[in-house]
């Protein structure tokens, strides 16, 4: 194995598996630094392959990630970071399509990351908070094989209080699976 084999296939280990070189494969607008902070954010929330869901998230690839203006309101910034994952048996329900479930694990994980992207960009702490509401909206189902591209943006960031949506796309057929709203709060100091 060459030493360029082994980089291709670091980059393309579970996301639990740390890999200092995994931002260089992200595209978008923003500086390496939030891209790595980006790939450090998903390996921490995967807990090293040993809590929940590692295996499906492990397969979460970050596309991309972007700072832009937001459109209704040039005046203030947002986050967007794209990811993708392809459907496997463990993300199926009895009927084949991707579990409920499944899809609202995908929209925590996912929509945290601009969150994370637009906090660094921003020099505030970039952690993404602790989830108060998650809502899911099911539109269409997505089978064994088929690729989701799921595009998650910053809607608010406040003083203690973040929110972000998802769009959860079947990238093979070209519709929407699923639409998320997460809203993020900084954990209060605890009182000692």
């Amino acid at each position: 194995m060459t030493s360029r084999d082994s980089k291709k296939s670091a980059i393309r280990a579970p996301m639990y598996v740390y890999n200092k070189e995994r931002y260089k494969d992200i595209a978008g607008n923003a500086t390496d630094e939030v891209k790595q902070h980006m790939t450090d954010m998903l390996f921490t929330f995967m807990g090293r392959g040993k809590g929940f869901s590692d295996a499906i998230g492990g397969r979460i690839k970050i596309i991309e990630v972007n700072i832009q203006e937001k459109a209704q309101e040039p005046q203030k910034q947002e986050g967007m970071v794209v990811c993708e994952i392809d459907v496997e048996e463990d993300m199926v329900n009895g009927s084949g399509n991707i579990h409920g479930g499944c899809s609202a694990y995908l929209v925590d994980l996912c929509s945290t990351l601009p969150i994370c992207a637009l906090g660094k960009a921003s020099g505030r702490n970039g952690i993404g908070g602790v989830s108060q509401v998650i809502d899911v909206i099911y539109h269409s189902p997505a089978r064994v094989g088929e690729r989701l591209r799921i595009i998650n943006t910053t809607i608010s960031i406040g003083a203690r209080v973040m929110s972000a949506r998802s769009e959860i796309w079947n990238a093979t057929h070209h519709r929407l699976v699923a639409t998320g709203m997460h809203i993020k709060m900084e954990p209060s100091p605890p009182k000692l």
